[in-house]
């Protein structure tokens, strides 16, 4: 998915402005971003904190003013676009940045259309917004802090240690379980490049940073109800991961 053309559309409404930088630096491992619009009535108070940061990262403004007291107006301009873009085929996918369940429609009516889609929210987004996405990332996990470094004299920005925002439970455990199980080979073991892909079928938010792990593996080896195998693939430095219960 690396080379997708993406439309990257914004709710200004429904997510924070804190940690756009890191949001497209994420997008960017999913492929290239060449439409990013964001959609807001600009009158209003509530988004100026968006104004300072649209410049600075090429992202195109659309003025949706509200008509009706209450009611988000920009959910329809930012679903026209969406269909609009669809139909002109300049892209592969899209990111839908919100944490509003009213896109759930739109996102199902992309993915019909062979589109992938990526959804951005907090961890507030409701289920069903989620799981009609094809992959779904907690905004919260990616923020930084800057902090001051003596070394250097300047400021720079680093992960954020926070608590994490989800618990390694025993529904966690169960689904990645069940997802070794399901790719095993006949004997036992499965290759952990396609477990993560697998588990993000059945459920659009899994993420190892999550539970506070920067990979799967090290999610893995907390578990600690798995055997490790690593194999050698011939080429240097290269390892094959594999796993299986214990």
């Amino acid at each position: 998915m690396t080379e997708d053309k993406l439309a990257v559309l914004i709710d200004a409404d429904n997510v924070p402005y804190s940690n756009v930088k890191e949001m497209l630096e994420e997008i960017a491992k999913n492929g290239t971003p060449t439409i990013k619009r964001i959609y807001a009535d600009w009158t209003k108070p509530t988004v100026s904190g968006w104004k300072n940061v649209l410049l600075e990262n090429a992202i195109t403004p659309i003025q949706q003013y509200s008509y009706t007291t209450g009611k988000n107006s920009s959910d329809s301009a930012l679903i026209i676009d969406a269909m609009d873009i669809l139909y002109s085929e300049k892209v592969n996918g899209f990111c839908i940045v919100s944490s509003d369940s009213d896109f759930t429609r739109l996102a199902t009516r992309l993915r019909e259309a062979g589109m992938t889609v990526i959804g951005f929210g907090e961890k507030k987004t409701p289920k069903p917004f989620i799981s009609a996405c094809d992959k779904f990332i907690y905004l919260e996990i990616l923020k930084t802090v800057t902090v001051d470094t003596k070394a250097t004299t300047k400021l720079v920005s680093k992960p954020k240690k926070e608590e994490p925002i989800s618990k390694v439970d025993a529904e966690t455990i169960r689904v990645i379980t069940e997802s070794v199980n399901d790719l095993a080979d006949e004997t036992g073991w499965t290759f952990l490049g396609s477990l993560g892909s697998y588990i993000l079928k059945k459920q659009p938010d899994f993420d190892p940073r999550n539970y506070g792990f920067p990979k799967l593996l090290p999610l893995i080896k907390d578990i600690n109800k798995f055997d490790i195998d690593e194999r050698n693939t011939g080429v240097s430095n290269i390892r094959h991961i594999y796993l299986k219960q214990k």
